[in-house]
């Protein structure tokens, strides 16, 4: 018998988990700009960029603010996913070092119902413009 733990005999331990290799990391710097760009320019933007001309202000003064909003959502985002960059670790698993092994299940979940309302804002938004 031998006193050797394996670590995929963890109920903490999954593939979907476990850290990705350093040299299957291929993601560099545009990879993520573009992303975050992509996540930017989306209908909603494109409606809240539109209401606030409605409201006032000029299309440049509307282009800046939403810039500037993207900009400071921009800060938490890249702070989040730094340890999955660098270690190759979903934030699931990177939670557990604040959190905990149980207490982690409260951001993930978190995380999980802002998800579902920002796709119940997209698919409510799609659904408007393909019933008009």
């Amino acid at each position: 018998m031998s006193d050797h733990l394996d670590i995929s005999d963890s109920s903490l331990y999954s593939k979907d988990l476990a850290p990705i290799h350093a040299d299957q990391r291929t993601w560099t710097t545009w990879n993520y700009a573009a992303l975050w760009i992509s996540m930017s320019l989306c209908i909603p933007t494109y409606m809240l960029s539109s209401s606030l001309i409605e409201g006032g202000m000029n299309w440049w003064q509307a282009i800046l603010t939403i810039f500037l909003g993207n900009s400071i959502v921009l800060i938490p985002m890249i702070l989040n996913g730094q340890a999955g960059a660098k270690y190759g670790i979903p934030f699931p698993v990177f939670a557990r070092a604040s959190f905990g092994t149980l207490g982690a299940n409260i951001p993930a979940i978190l995380r999980a119902i802002v998800a579902c309302g920002w796709f119940g804002i997209q698919t409510w938004i799609g659904g408007f413009a393909i019933f008009r």
